[in-house]
């Protein structure tokens, strides 16, 4: 019998278990070193980096990659305008970033990578829980149990499946690039998503990515690439693809903390912005308001957890009120054209005029 049983390791679990009080027995389920991965830019957001300094932790070196890049290329392929902006990003490798948080673990946590949670069911007040490890199925109990497993969470959707929420396929491919200046992109086009798209240069490689409506997203994505070959891009054989389910949560309403011995983290939750689909700092500041409120040990564990995180609900939902301002093709083109915020390119002893326009050669 476990104490308290975390599915999914990734900010918000490895955030949770690390920060949970000792004298309890925890189990820790995650899929890593199977054959899902997680689609992710991989980069860090100054409000991640905030919480990061809260916890006093600092990154070691070998999480961050080459290079590191100070502006956003805004790329709007509606109105066919290119901007500039200053960004604080923090340019990662996403897989050594969640395992140096998972190393922080206390020994006592025991961790099963590479493991499946297949299924979840309620036995009275305990809950039995059902994963694959190492090849093996094993059955254990706990009396409580905490999705952090992202937005195909089998724990939200075992138990919350009411509760809806707006998900989207996230694609990204990986070139081997050595010749193209590096850069950030964010690009938009409601042709081909109502969400945005980016690039992101990596050590040496150019990635390609965006969040896709689930119906015909392959296809989507393949009109991505080709309109960034037409922008003047030179793509190679890609390396790699990766995909993920990825929340776009437009509703706050559909944010759900959990109740009665079940509870939600991070992207299983709902915390991830919509407007940028950062979802780390929400990962991991609901997972340290989680663990405050598990070791107070009183019996109103979900209404504290819920009224402790109004401050998270109040932040998305003035990143809703935000999308307009991107999503919308006129709004976004009264923005770009005013040059506001804008960072003025200097190339070749020249200076590039704020509002020129278009991206094409």
């Amino acid at each position: 019998m476990y104490d308290i049983a975390i599915i999914g390791l990734g900010p918000a679990g490895a955030t949770l278990a690390r920060l949970l009080g000792g004298n309890r027995k925890i189990i820790a389920i995650d899929s890593k070193g199977s054959k899902i991965n997680k689609c992710c830019g991989g980069l860090l957001s100054p409000d991640a980096q905030k919480i990061l300094a809260q916890f006093d932790l600092c990154l070691p070196k070998d999480v961050l990659v080459d290079p590191q890049i100070f502006s956003v290329k805004t790329m709007d392929f509606d109105n066919n305008l290119e901007r500039f902006y200053q960004r604080y990003y923090m340019n990662m490798d996403r897989a050594r970033f969640d395992n140096f948080l998972i190393s922080l673990i206390p020994g006592e946590v025991e961790i099963c990578a590479g493991s499946v949670c297949g299924k979840i069911e309620k036995e009275n007040n305990i809950y039995r829980f059902m994963f694959k490890t190492n090849g093996t199925e094993r059955i254990e109990r706990a009396k409580i149990i905490i999705g952090a497993d992202g937005a195909n969470s089998i724990v939200r959707k075992t138990f919350y499946r009411k509760n809806k929420i707006n998900t989207y396929i996230s694609i990204q491919e990986w070139y081997d690039d050595r010749t193209n200046s590096p850069f950030y992109s964010c690009i938009f086009d409601k042709s081909i998503t109502d969400s945005y798209c980016w690039t992101i240069s990596k050590d040496n490689y150019f990635i390609i990515g965006g969040a896709f409506p689930v119906k015909d997203s392959g296809a989507r994505f393949e009109a991505l690439k080709e309109k960034i070959r037409n922008s003047g891009i030179a793509l190679k054989k890609p390396v790699k693809r990766e995909g993920c389910l990825v929340v776009f949560n437009k509703n706050i309403g559909s944010v759900c903390t959990g109740r009665a011995g079940v509870y939600l983290a991070g992207e299983a939750a709902g915390m991830i912005s919509p407007s940028s689909l950062e979802g780390i700092s929400y990962s991991m500041d609901s997972a340290k308001i989680l663990a405050g409120v598990l070791n107070e040990n009183h019996g109103k564990i979900g209404r504290t957890y819920f009224i402790r995180t109004l401050g998270i609900r109040m932040k998305l939902f003035l990143k809703v009120l935000k999308m307009p301002f991107m999503y919308n093709g006129f709004l976004r083109k009264l923005v770009m054209k005013s040059g506001l915020q804008a960072i003025k390119k200097v190339r070749s002893g020249r200076l590039l005029p704020r509002n020129a326009g278009g991206f094409a050669g």
